[in-house]
């Protein structure tokens, strides 16, 4: 029950919603997913922890970026769930606008601007 509870209070937010459907169509990292939806880093790795904490994405290191994804997880509840959410909302303005941003979007623009060293 615990489980279940806490992957609802995950989806409870548009924000996480909205990352759950952007990595759904591929790997992104923080800076990426905080332009995207036009949000700070700190929040968006406030985001990220929980929907990490209820099971529904994981993170890999690839050099200076941690990428973030949808889990491949084995739970059969989780895997339905993330296949719902990956149907629902694509005719959402705001989810096609977080689409488009997504395909133009260039990590080493973005993340390596020397001012933000």
């Amino acid at each position: 029950m615990k489980k279940f509870t806490n992957i609802l209070k995950a989806l409870a937010d548009e924000k996480r919603v909205r990352i759950l459907k952007l990595l759904s169509r591929r790997k992104l990292c923080v800076c990426e997913l905080a332009d995207i939806l036009n949000a700070t880093q700190p929040a968006i790795s406030k985001h990220l922890k929980k929907l990490r904490s209820a099971g529904l994405i994981d993170s890999e290191q690839d050099g200076f970026w941690t990428n973030y994804s949808t889990t491949k997880a084995k739970d059969k509840h989780v895997k339905m769930l993330l296949g719902c959410v990956n149907k629902w909302l694509n005719e959402d303005a705001i989810i096609k606008r977080d689409a488009s941003k997504a395909k133009d979007i260039n990590r080493q623009e973005l993340c390596c601007k020397k001012d933000n060293w």
